[in-house]
């Protein structure tokens, strides 16, 4: 079901840094007149951004094809997928430009 309301800020930015690093493969990305380097996964060789938005630090991964989840297999599909974190949580996904929020659950 689609949303009516606009892309917060931090959307934003997810959408930036995914574009920056996986669709013009960039060497490093800009986010709010600051850049932030692109390093490679030592293992997989995943682009993975480190990143500071109103004194939070985010972190930006490429999907990994080979795990089983379901971006894995969009991945593996040829789509380029980057998830968020915040804290060592999963908060969203960019996959070929849509963005994905993941729910909170309640304990």
């Amino acid at each position: 079901m689609p949303s009516d309301r606009a892309p917060s800020p931090l959307d934003e930015i997810f959408l930036s840094v995914w574009r920056q690093a996986l669709v013009d493969r960039a060497n490093q990305v800009a986010i709010a007149g600051q850049i932030y380097p692109v390093r490679r996964t030592a293992k997989r060789r995943l682009a993975q951004i480190d990143f500071t938005f109103e004194g939070a630090d985010y972190r930006g991964l490429e999907q990994n094809p080979e795990t089983t989840s379901r971006w894995a297999q969009l991945a593996r599909q040829g789509a380029k997928v980057m998830q968020f974190l915040f804290n060592g949580r999963y908060l969203a996904v960019v996959a070929d430009g849509k963005l994905t929020h993941y729910s909170r659950r309640s304990s």
